[in-house]
């Protein structure tokens, strides 16, 4: 076991803030970087020291590897925290960590790597007996096989970049004629984004529920599931709202669902945080394997919300050598929670990013309210990064006692001089299908 006194956070924003906060209740010294856009950001007062990295463009900052570890030179950490997005699901980061005596803060090497590969991820769970979608993972890339494959499977299908995430390469195809289209559409789209144009295909679950299991591990062996959060709500393949339980729940289903999520855990011998997602099928009751998570996710506060548990503190105390604090049937589920992101983008304009001064940012003083934020009155958000400006997280003890709250803190919800996307979420909560 080795004592952690000191970690960098590679990272910045809300989830450099929550790191921060589980280190200062450690006792352990937090160390964050800047770019030239976050200046004047208000994690870096959290921390308790800073060091500038670069240019503001991500590349040349929170992307560079060797300027991440020559800052952590010198700082003189004992680990640095990726945090997600940028380098979280990066296996030459964390061999790079290593190399340099430095404890990298998530899985192993090996299980990044393997599950950066839809195409090795999907090979790897089927040899556990983990159901995957019916598809084709094959070599053979041409039109013509494609064409193939997807009458075998049938339409409506799915092609999907076998490299990378974030729905980048993806393209749903509902009839043959669309198909070389798509597949041009999207080989191109995988190569700007991955470096790799290779595609799989897949059946399109139509109707499907997204469906994720929380786990968690440590360096002895130890494994278990920290029960599921839905996160079915969805735009361009992006999550718009997560909640837990889910809605379509029950003791049977959770139990076949958390095992299929072990198996595929211990499969790749997992030692921290990570997330299996599913998609589940209610008309057939059937569920199938999507991904691995290899990281911390954006949505993990609505687990921390029903569990009462830290998953940062239990990251870090498991990348230390520490065996798990708790077993699997201490693991209990209270009342229900949902996360919302409040993002500076226009709705109304498909979307469209957007970037300016927040003039004045204030939420409502509200039992069971999270707020996961590190902007503040007067904060930039620039045009380099994510949009993201806060993540909402309400508890309550019933759903709808929690979506009641959340349309309070919606409506209650200051962010003035820059245009959010508060109007369309508070839309989502009000809308009776949702409910």
């Amino acid at each position: 076991m080795k004592e952690l006194n000191s970690i960098l956070i590679a990272n910045r924003g809300e989830i450099a803030s929550r790191i921060m906060r589980s280190c200062r209740k450690m006792g352990i010294r937090s160390v964050a970087v800047f770019s030239d856009a976050d200046r004047h950001a208000p994690y870096l007062e959290e921390a308790d020291s800073a060091l500038y990295l670069g240019e503001s463009a991500a590349a040349a900052s929170y992307l560079n590897v060797e300027k991440i570890l020559e800052a952590a030179r010198r700082a003189g950490v004992d680990a640095i925290h990726p945090g997600y997005g940028f380098l979280a699901e990066n296996a030459a980061f964390a061999r790079a960590c290593a190399a340099q005596g430095f404890v990298f803060i998530g899985p192993r090497p090996e299980a990044i790597e393997l599950m950066g590969s839809k195409w090795a991820a999907r090979e790897l769970m089927q040899a556990q007996e983990v159901p995957v979608v019916p598809g084709y993972q094959g070599s053979d890339q041409s039109l013509s096989r494609f064409e193939q494959e997807a009458a075998r499977i049938g339409y409506p299908v799915l092609l999907k970049a076998t490299a990378g995430g974030g729905g980048k390469g993806m393209r749903l195809v509902r009839t043959a004629p669309e198909l070389e289209a798509a597949m041009q559409a999207a080989r191109s789209e995988a190569e700007h984004a991955f470096g790799n144009s290779r595609l799989m295909l897949e059946a399109y679950i139509e109707e499907g529920r997204h469906i994720e299991f929380q786990i968690m591990g440590d360096r002895h062996g130890q494994l278990i599931h920290l029960l599921e959060r839905e996160c079915s709500l969805q735009r361009r393949y992006q999550k718009v709202m997560e909640e837990s339980p889910s809605p379509v729940m029950n003791p049977q289903l959770r139990q076949r669902m958390a095992d299929a999520a072990l198996r595929a855990a211990r499969a790749l011998q997992y030692d921290n945080a990570g997330t299996v997602e599913f998609i589940y099928q209610q008309q057939t009751d059937t569920f199938y394997f999507l991904e691995v998570n290899t990281r911390l996710q954006v949505e993990h506060p609505v687990t921390e919300a029903i569990t009462g548990l830290d998953l940062v503190q239990l990251q870090i105390e498991s990348a230390a050598g520490m065996p798990l604090r708790i077993a699997q049937e201490e693991v209990k589920s209270r009342g229900y929670a949902l996360e919302l992101r409040l993002y500076a983008e226009d709705a109304t304009r498909n979307f469209q990013p957007a970037s300016g001064r927040i003039l004045h940012f204030e939420a409502p003083q509200l039992e069971g309210l999270r707020l996961e934020s590190a902007v503040r009155s007067g904060s930039d958000i620039p045009v380099y990064y994510d949009p993201m400006i806060a993540k909402l997280i309400i508890r309550g003890e019933t759903r709808s006692e929690a979506h009641r709250k959340m349309r309070y803190t919606l409506r209650q919800l200051h962010c003035l001089g820059i245009t959010t996307n508060q109007d369309f979420l508070l839309a989502l909560m009000n809308m009776p299908a949702v409910q």
